[in-house]
């Protein structure tokens, strides 16, 4: 899965990621829960990356509220 936020807002960019995560079975599992934080991390904007400090959020809704 290739998904980077560009223009479009977190909001726009966390719903496009959650859609796309349904069709990657890896990524619907308890256990790769910090997979799937790496993943949405690896596709923000390098400010807002900046902005969540890189926290090692670990919880997704947890990490899609920050950023």
């Amino acid at each position: 899965m290739e998904l980077k936020q560009g223009n479009i807002s977190v909001a726009e960019y966390s719903d496009k990621f959650e859609v796309l995560c349904v069709f990657s079975p890896h990524y619907n599992t308890v256990e790769a829960e910090e997979d799937k934080c790496v993943k949405f991390e690896s596709g923000l904007r390098p400010d807002i990356k900046q902005l969540i400090g890189f926290s090692e959020i670990r919880d997704f809704p947890t990490l899609m509220t920050k950023a």
